[in-house]
């Protein structure tokens, strides 16, 4: 299945011979240039020795040309890519559909279009006053001077994103960059290749590939981007391959935003509202499949209240899906490898000796080969079991009790350090021993997942969950020099701090012992 543009509306079509151009009229009758990129076949080697470093090289010339683009030509770029999503919605979403094998068409609306919108949009709006110089404090010994910082675009961004928002964090990123000043290289997911294709089809017809391109290809065209000499490098994905993109990053002292995962705990306070957390934790792993790197990885709840809480996720699963397999709200696994994965982790829970719950309401029949997996639960798990011990990225949830909430917060930090924590509290006392003694990326209280759209604050992991941040103006920031410059003015003391030294100096250097 590709995808065509014909009259600004891009279609799933169903053939075309791989390896060939297409040229296409619109009814205005201007042609476009079509590739079916699904279906082409350049090698590895090839992209790697030749179009990785053509794009880049082209991009650092264009750069040079035009090192400090406009605020009028920034907020086109922007426009454009509002543009984009906008006219093309319904492409974007039957792509993404395609990718997963059916993807819910809400969750893709709100979490892919929705979500890039407010990005791009947040963007825009505020765009003007950060490139404004910041006016920044003057030490009285260096006075009269007046110092201020000017954010200042870097050069060449490039922007690798995962498979599981491919057009939120995609889009999202180039946008900062953009913003920021820069030129971008993305290097979107291979397992989301319709998507993939026609983010590479929108973006280079739009910007073309001196301004914006897109670098398709597996994971080692992936470790060959991420060796590229960036002026910036932001990467989202598992912790595994952030440690392999660091490294390659570190050759050339590329400056880094690495976005990754880890176990997310969802704790439920003594004084914490059980149906609220019941329903946030249902949510949080049922949509898109659990598929995301903010998702509550597991519960942390009362020993005495763990069964309630079992109940009150089964119930508000339940209410929300309340079919699985046919159910057009239910997001398929990304492929079959992925699902493997989720069955194996049950099945390792349940030899060590877990007790397996599966929200099953309309009773539907589950095999090897389908393609959704309902929310499943596991109870008593233990340490060693593979549920505790890796990021689960699906609809899976280990529920771990605990006997006073110091326990819990111990639970947290021996552990890495996630991503997202969220704590469902009604206690002043409670939630201020909760946000004191953890460390994480990020906190949602009394809901789950929701500070990540929220582009005032910065988004980002600590630790093994991830290093930098980004979002609204801390990306802005971070896809910029933020350049310190002093002033000084034509009268001032510094001719009287240098040599050669004498009375005069020695005064100053006393005085300014006092006053520093």
């Amino acid at each position: 299945m590709l995808l065509r543009n014909l009259n600004s509306t891009l279609l799933l079509c169903e053939s075309a011979e791989p390896g060939k151009n297409y040229i296409i009229k619109q009814k205005s009758g201007n042609p476009i240039r079509w590739r079916p990129n699904v279906l082409q076949r350049i090698s590895n080697e090839q992209l790697i020795s030749g179009r990785l470093t053509d794009v880049f090289t082209r991009q650092k010339r264009a750069y040079l040309s035009d090192p400090n683009p406009s605020k009028a030509m920034r907020i086109d770029r922007l426009n454009t890519l509002e543009h984009i999503v906008l006219t093309h919605e319904q492409a974007i979403i039957e792509a993404l559909s395609a990718d997963f094998g059916h993807r819910s068409k809400h969750e893709s609306a709100m979490l892919d279009i929705v979500s890039t919108l407010g990005a791009v949009r947040h963007l825009r709006k505020n765009l003007g006053s950060w490139m404004k110089p910041r006016k920044m404090g003057t030490p009285l010994a260096l006075q009269p001077a007046k110092s201020y910082v000017q954010a200042q675009p870097l050069g060449v961004v490039g922007v690798i994103t995962p498979w599981n928002f491919p057009v939120y964090l995609s889009f999202a990123g180039i946008a900062t960059a953009l913003a920021a000043g820069n030129r971008c290289m993305l290097k979107p997911s291979e397992l989301t290749p319709r998507t993939s294709a026609l983010m590479a089809q929108l973006l280079e017809d739009a910007f073309g590939e001196e301004l914006v391109a897109v670098i398709e290809g597996d994971a080692s065209v992936a470790k060959a981007f991420s060796a590229l000499a960036f002026d910036h490098l932001m990467f989202t994905g598992s912790t595994t391959v952030g440690k392999i993109v660091a490294k390659a990053a570190a050759e050339n002292l590329t400056p880094l935003t690495l976005e990754l995962g880890g176990k997310s705990p969802l704790i439920l306070a003594p004084s914490g509202d059980m149906v609220q957390a019941a329903t946030c934790a249902a949510h949080g792993k049922m949509i898109n499949a659990g598929q995301i790197c903010v998702s509550p990885d597991y519960a942390l709840v009362p020993a005495g209240k763990r069964d309630e809480f079992v109940d009150a996720v089964t119930k508000a699963a339940s209410s929300q899906y309340p079919s699985v397999l046919n159910n057009p709200d239910v997001t398929c696994v990304i492929n079959a490898r992925q699902m493997a994965r989720l069955q194996d982790l049950i099945e390792d829970a349940r030899a060590k000796g877990a007790e397996i719950v599966q929200v099953n309401p309309a009773g539907e029949t589950f095999d090897a080969q389908s393609p959704k997996l309902p929310l499943t639960m596991v109870l008593n798990p233990t340490p060693d079991m593979r549920v505790m011990q890796e990021e689960i990225f699906g609809s899976i949830l280990p529920v771990v009790t605990y006997d006073t909430l110091a326990h819990a917060v111990q639970h947290v930090q021996n552990n890495e350090r996630p991503l997202a924590l969220y704590v469902f509290v009604n206690d002043a006392e409670e939630k201020h021993n909760v946000l004191e003694n953890t460390v994480s990326g990020g906190v949602t209280v009394n809901d789950a997942m929701w500070h990540v759209l929220n582009d005032n604050m910065p988004f980002g992991g600590v630790g093994a969950s991830g290093m930098g941040a980004y979002h609204g103006q801390t990306g802005f920031d971070s896809m910029s020099k933020l350049k310190p410059i002093l002033e000084q003015a034509k009268l001032n003391a510094v001719p009287l701090l240098r040599a050669p030294y004498g009375a005069t100096f020695e005064g100053l250097l006393k005085m300014l012992k006092k006053i520093v």
